[in-house]
C-alpha cells in the first residue's frame, strides 16, 4: 500500500471530485484514477461509487480513510524526525491563522521569520479558527496561529501569546451612542452583528450575557472582523471589536460590564513531531509571549 495511492485516495475522499484531486495534487485525471484503481486491487474492494457527476465513499472506502490519514501522518512524521537530525532550518512550514491575527499580529514575526529562514517554504493557510484547530487534529497543519478555544482538545498543545480586549461598539448615529453608561442588559433591546454561531468569538460574548441570565439578538453574522466593522459603522448593529480595529467611525460604547477578553496563541498536536522550522517558529512566538506579558505589567 504506498503513499502516493493513499494521499490520492485522500484527496478524492476530500474533494467529492477526481478532477479536484488532480489539481490539488499537481497530476492528470487519468493518474489519479489509476492510483486509485491501484489502491482497490491491494485492499481488494471497490473504495468509491461513481454515480453520474457524484463521487461517494464505499463502506471501505469509509473504514480505509481515517487509516489512511494516520498512515500519512506517521509517514510524515518519520520524515521530519529524520529531517531535523540535521538541525538546519528548511523545508516547508504548513501553519494556519486567521484573517485578523495575520494582518494585525503575525506581519512583523513573519518578516522576521523569513528573513532569519530564508530557505524555509512558508505554506501559509488563512482559516477561521475552528477550521485551523481541526486542520491541527487531523494532520493536515503542523501549526496554527489561532483564537483559542475556550476548552482546549487534550490531543493539542495549546499556548497564549496574546489577548485581545474586546470593546461594545456601534455606529456614531446608533441610538446606543447617545448614553453616558449604560447596564449591559441595554444591549439585549437591539440588535447585535457578531462573528457566526460556531465561532470561539460568538461563544465569549453569547457566555458573557448568559451569566448575567441575558440574551443576545444576532442579526447579522460574518466571520471577517473588517466586514462587522463596516456592518456596524453604517448602523446595522452593534458589536464587540477587538481595539485595534476601532477608530473614528466607531463609538465605545460605556457598558458597566468588566472588559471581554479573548485569548490569542498557537497550537500544535501533541503526538506531532515538529520540524525544526516549527521550532524556529515557535520559539518567535515564545518571545513575543514574553514581550507581551512584560507589556501587559
Amino acid at each position: 500500500m504506498d503513499t502516493q495511492s493513499l494521499q490520492a485516495f485522500v484527496a478524492v475522499a476530500d474533494n467529492g471530485s477526481f478532477s479536484l484531486a488532480a489539481e490539488q495534487l499537481f497530476l492528470t485525471q487519468p493518474a489519479v484514477s489509476k492510483r486509485i484503481a491501484s489502491l482497490e486491487d491491494q485492499v481488494g474492494a471497490r473504495l468509491f461509487d461513481r454515480i453520474g457527476r457524484r463521487v461517494t465513499l464505499t463502506e471501505a472506502g469509509r473504514l480505509l480513510l481515517g487509516r489512511a490519514r494516520e498512515i500519512l501522518v506517521m509517514v510524515d512524521d518519520s520524515r521530519r524526525a529524520l529531517a531535523n537530525l540535521s538541525g538546519d532550518v528548511g523545508g516547508s512550514l504548513t501553519m494556519a491563522t486567521s484573517h485578523h491575527i495575520g494582518l494585525h499580529r503575525l506581519p512583523p514575526l513573519l518578516k522576521a521569520y523569513t528573513q532569519a529562514h530564508p530557505e524555509v517554504r512558508m505554506d501559509m493557510r488563512f482559516l477561521d479558527s475552528e477550521q485551523a484547530y481541526q486542520g491541527v487534529l487531523d494532520g493536515e497543519l503542523e501549526l496554527a496561529v489561532v483564537t483559542l478555544a475556550p476548552s482546549p482538545n487534550p490531543q493539542l498543545t495549546v499556548v497564549p501569546v496574546w489577548v485581545d480586549k474586546l470593546r461594545f461598539v456601534c455606529g456614531n448615529e446608533h441610538p446606543l451612542a447617545r448614553h453616558e453608561t449604560l447596564p449591559l442588559a441595554a444591549l439585549s433591546d437591539f440588535d447585535a452583528v457578531l462573528p457566526g454561531p460556531l465561532t470561539f468569538t460568538r461563544g465569549i460574548v453569547v457566555e458573557s450575557f448568559a451569566r448575567e441570565g441575558l440574551q443576545v439578538e444576532v442579526a447579522l453574522s460574518t466571520n471577517y472582523l473588517e466586514t462587522l466593522k463596516m456592518m456596524v459603522a453604517i448602523g446595522l448593529g452593534w458589536s464587540v471589536l477587538p481595539e485595534s480595529l476601532i477608530d473614528d467611525e466607531l463609538s465605545v460604547l460605556p457598558i458597566e460590564h468588566r472588559p471581554i477578553e479573548r485569548p490569542l496563541g498557537y497550537l500544535f498536536h501533541k503526538s506531532r513531531t515538529l520540524s525544526n522550522a516549527a521550532r524556529s517558529m515557535i520559539a518567535m512566538l515564545d518571545e513575543a509571549r514574553t514581550q507581551e506579558a512584560r507589556r501587559r505589567e
